[in-house]
């Protein structure tokens, strides 16, 4: 099961997946690369809030502010 620390650093990861889009030479490799980072993301966010009971939602919206907020900061 991913800790908390492992949805935050794949979320990290998916953020710049997604903000390297729009300086790839290859724009479609790029676009595959975010969507898979966001897809590990989804998955990782839905294996951790069942183990936890937590709510899936509750779960990704934490990540989302630990994520913003160390960008931030």
């Amino acid at each position: 099961m991913p800790t908390f620390e492992d949805l935050v650093t794949l979320e990290q990861a998916a953020v710049a997946a997604h903000a390297a889009i729009a300086t790839a030479d290859d724009p479609a490799t790029a676009r595959t690369a975010a969507v898979e980072a966001s897809a590990a993301f989804q998955a990782a966010v839905t294996a951790y809030a069942a183990a936890e009971k937590e709510s899936r939602v509750g779960v990704e919206m934490d990540v989302k502010k630990a994520v913003r907020h160390a960008e931030a900061g």
